[in-house]
C-alpha cells in the first residue's frame, strides 16, 4: 500500500513539472498547420544559440510563434511574416539569409575556401616539379664510405 501511495505522489510531482504546455493553435485545415510548422522551423530564435523558434522555450520564441500565428490568421503571406520578423529582430532570425551585398561574404566563403585550397595544392605541385625529385649526387668521399659500409655488411652477413 505504501508503494502505491509513493508511486501516486511521484506521478503527481512529475506532472507538475510538465504543467507549462506550449500554446495549442487551432487551424482550419492541415495545410495551414503545415505552413505554420514550416514557418516556425525556418525562423531562428534571437536569444538561443542556433535553435529555431519551434524548438525553443524562451519567452521571445513563444512571442514569435504567437506573432506568426496571428499574422497567418490575418491573412499575411509567408514573405510578409518573415519580413515582419526580420524587420523586428534583424536578418539573424533567418536560417537562409537572402543574397545581397551584406551577406555576400557569408555565401561566398565556401567557394573562396575551396578555391584557396586548390591554389595551395597547385602551388605545392608546381614547386615540387620545379625543384625536381632527383637526389643530389654524392661526393667521392660519401660514395667511398657507402661502399665500405656495404662491404662490411656483406662480410658480416656471410660469416
Amino acid at each position: 500500500m505504501l508503494r502505491i501511495v509513493c508511486l501516486l505522489l511521484a506521478m503527481v510531482a512529475t506532472s507538475v513539472t510538465y504543467a507549462d504546455v506550449s500554446a495549442v493553435y487551432g487551424f482550419d485545415n492541415r495545410s495551414e498547420e503545415q505552413r505554420y510548422q514550416n514557418l516556425i522551423a525556418e525562423l531562428r530564435c534571437p536569444k538561443c544559440q542556433n535553435q529555431n523558434i519551434a524548438d525553443s522555450n524562451s519567452p521571445i520564441s513563444k512571442d514569435m510563434r504567437n506573432v506568426v500565428y496571428q499574422m497567418m490568421l490575418d491573412g499575411a503571406s509567408n514573405e510578409e511574416i518573415v519580413d515582419s520578423l526580420v524587420g523586428r529582430f534583424g536578418e539573424f532570425v533567418k536560417y537562409k539569409p537572402d543574397l545581397d551585398r551584406r551577406t555576400f561574404v557569408l555565401w561566398a566563403t565556401p567557394a573562396i575556401a575551396v578555391l584557396g585550397g586548390l591554389l595551395v595544392v597547385v602551388g605545392i605541385v608546381v614547386r615540387s616539379r620545379r625543384t625536381g625529385t632527383a637526389a643530389p649526387a654524392l661526393s667521392a668521399e660519401e660514395q667511398a664510405r657507402i661502399d665500405q659500409m656495404l662491404a662490411e655488411q656483406a662480410r658480416n652477413g656471410n660469416d
